[in-house]
């Protein structure tokens, strides 16, 4: 029957049946499959024999099989017997074998074993490393609970004395403090003054010191009134 499937033009007798061995390791779908594909007489309408298979059955088992790797499965196994085809149905070892001899399946395992081979390596690299990462852990931990903790409290202290600095010489606060300078040089005038009344101090040395404190508050005054104008413009 298989000369017929690989291109013999020899006529087959109808011949009834093959029965499958009951020891198949097989499930019944593929073992009521694979008996359905017995060949028959060029006369027979059944539509399993080898040489005819049905399109929707056709396109099911090459799905995932590309042609060259169809090619390569046909051409090892079309020189085999009968008997060992139906060893490789009921036997799961001599299915193993020919199975893992497939170079798609060699390439496969390869491919799996360089996989796991790296992952595996990779895996020891990272055991390795542990120790190290775990001192790392700590130094940081250490790091954070105390160098961490001083350099904040430092930048905080930093940062409070910034915002003083900032309002002390805000325009508001120099206006303020401009203001309280020129109410402070009027007192020292008028208690100069008050010395002058009570004969406590003679008059060239009222002369000079009144005139430096008018000076000065007269000073203070135009530059708190320049401030007070350009702040409100």
């Amino acid at each position: 029957m298989f000369k017929n499937f690989w291109g013999s033009q020899e006529p087959q007798p109808q011949s009834r049946p093959q029965e499958v061995p009951t020891d198949s390791w097989y499930p019944p779908s593929v073992i009521s499959s694979s008996s359905s594909s017995r060949p028959t007489t060029p006369g027979s309408s059944t539509s399993g024999s080898f040489g005819i298979s049905r399109p929707t059955d056709r396109q099911n088992s090459l799905s995932s099989v590309s042609p060259a790797e169809a090619a390569g499965i046909i051409a090892m196994l079309k020189d085999k017997s009968v008997d060992e085809l139906r060893k490789l149905l009921s036997d799961k070892d001599a299915y193993q074998n020919l199975l893992y001899s497939l170079e798609p399946v060699k390439t496969q395992n390869r491919v799996r074993d360089e996989l796991r081979n790296e992952t595996l390596q990779l895996a020891r690299e990272n055991l390795e490393k542990e120790p190290r990462i775990m001192e790392l852990r700590n130094q940081c931990r250490i790091i954070r609970t105390t160098e961490l903790a001083a350099a904040q409290e430092k930048l905080h202290e930093l940062e409070r004395k910034k915002d003083e600095t900032l309002r002390y010489y805000s325009p508001s606060s120099l206006i303020h403090r401009l203001q309280d300078a020129m109410s402070k040089t009027e007192e020292d005038s008028e208690a100069l003054h008050q010395q002058l009344l009570d004969r406590e101090i003679d008059l060239s040395a009222f002369v000079q010191k009144y005139k430096k404190m008018r000076h000065t508050y007269h000073k203070r005054a135009l530059t708190h009134l320049a401030a007070k104008t350009t702040a409100t413009s």
